[in-house]
C-alpha cells in the first residue's frame, strides 16, 4: 500500500485534502510511430533486465508513469490510476481522449478490460520498500495482480531523487522510439532548471530554516520520513533542512506516527502538507478539529505549503511544485520553530 495507506485512511473517514500544481505537459502527441525494430530490453527499477523480441507499442501505465511517457510523446493505451483521473496531480491537465481507464481506485485494476487491451508492457513505478510495482503491491485486490500475468512489467525506482525518476522514464521513452530532444521537453527542462536556480537561492538565504513533510488525520499526525520520499531527499540535498522523524513506523517506514496529544513533538518553522489531491481540510479548520495541531508552532502562525507527496514523475510537474516551495521558503520565519 506503500505511501497512500494514510491517505486511503483518510479518504475512508471522509478527510478531504489539498490538490497540486498543473500539469506542465503540454503538447502530448500519439505513442512514438518511430519504435525501434528488433530486440527490445529495459533495466527495471528491481534491477532485473527486461526483454522482448520487439519494441512494445501497445502499454499500459500506472497514473504517474502515464504522464511521463505522454510528456515524451508515447501514448499508452490504458491507464490505471489510484483515484479519479480527474482530480489525480499527474493526469488531470492531461487528454486522455482514447486510452482506455482500467481502474480509479487504488488497488483495483479492471483486469479483463485490460487483457482486451492486448499489451505488450506494463509500466508501473517500482518500490523499494514494498519490492512491488505500483498496483501490484500487498493489500491490493488478489485478481488486479493478474494484470502482470499479461505482459511483462517495468517501472523506474522511486528511489533518492526525482530528476533522476524523470531521467529514467526518459531513458524508458527513448528506448521505445520517443524524440527525447524536442522543443516542448527542452522547454520543460529549462524551465525545472530555472526554478532549482531560485529553490536553492531562496533556501541559502535561510540556512536555519526548518521544514517537516506532514499529514494529519483523524486518528493521528503523520510525519513523512524522507529516506523513502525522494521529493524530500532532494530539498534536503539542494540545502533545505527536512527533519528527519526519529521512529518511523517499523512496518510501514514512509510516517512516524504521532498521536494528536504529541503533535508538536517536532517544531518546524515550515510544514510541508501532502498535497496528494484531496482538497484538504484548511490549517484552520484542522486547528478547530485538533486544537493541538496550534500547538506546532508553524501552524498556528500558517506558516503551511503543500508538498508533492509521492507523485512527481515530469520536469515540468515538477518545476511548478519547486516554485511554489520557493515561495514559501521567502516568506517563512527560520526563527518560528525555536
Amino acid at each position: 500500500m506503500r505511501a497512500w495507506r494514510p491517505v486511503l485512511a483518510l479518504t475512508a473517514l471522509s478527510v478531504v485534502l489539498a490538490g497540486c500544481g498543473s500539469a506542465g505537459n503540454s503538447g502530448t502527441t500519439t505513442a512514438a510511430s518511430a519504435a525501434p525494430s528488433g530486440p527490445w530490453s529495459f533495466t527495471d527499477g528491481s534491477g532485473k533486465v527486461v526483454k522482448a523480441d520487439k519494441t512494445p507499442t501497445r502499454i499500459i501505465a500506472h497514473a504517474g508513469e502515464a504522464a511521463a511517457l505522454m510528456s515524451f510523446g508515447i501514448k499508452p493505451v490504458g491507464i490505471y490510476a489510484d483515484e479519479s483521473v480527474k482530480t489525480d496531480a499527474n493526469l488531470k491537465d492531461l487528454d486522455l481522449t482514447g486510452i482506455e481507464l482500467l481502474g480509479q481506485e487504488w488497488g483495483k485494476i479492471d483486469v479483463e478490460k485490460a487483457a482486451a487491451l492486448r499489451p505488450d508492457l506494463i509500466v508501473g513505478d517500482w518500490w523499494p520498500a514494498e519490492k512491488a510495482h505500483a498496483g501490484l503491491e500487498e493489500g491490493v485486490d488478489e485478481k488486479s495482480k493478474k494484470l502482470a500475468q499479461l505482459a511483462p512489467v517495468v517501472g523506474v525506482s522511486q528511489g533518492k531523487s526525482i530528476v533522476d525518476l524523470a531521467k529514467g522514464y526518459e531513458d524508458l521513452a527513448r528506448s521505445l522510439g520517443a524524440d527525447v530532444d524536442s522543443p516542448q521537453i527542452a522547454a520543460n527542462k529549462k524551465r525545472f532548471d530555472e526554478a532549482l536556480a531560485k529553490f536553492k537561492e531562496a533556501v541559502a538565504a535561510k540556512p536555519g530554516l526548518t521544514a517537516a513533510a506532514m499529514l494529519p488525520a483523524d486518528d493521528k499526525v503523520y510525519v513523512a520520513n524522507p529516506e523513502y520520499a525522494p521529493e524530500l531527499l532532494d530539498f534536503q540535498r539542494w540545502g533545505l533542512k527536512v527533519i528527519n522523524p526519529d521512529s518511523p513506523d517499523p512496518g510501514f517506514p514512509y510516517w512516524e506516527n504521532l498521536s494528536w496529544e504529541n503533535a508538536d513533538k517536532y517544531q518546524p518553522d515550515l510544514i510541508l502538507w501532502d498535497g496528494r489531491n484531496y482538497k484538504p481540510t484548511s490549517n484552520a479548520e484542522w486547528g478547530k478539529k485538533q486544537p493541538t495541531w496550534f500547538k506546532i508552532k508553524a501552524a498556528k502562525a500558517g506558516a503551511v505549503v503543500s508538498w508533492p507527496a509521492y507523485w512527481l514523475h515530469t520536469y515540468g510537474h515538477f518545476a511548478t511544485e519547486l516554485d511554489k516551495l520557493t515561495a514559501a521558503v521567502k516568506a517563512a520565519d527560520p526563527n518560528l520553530g525555536s
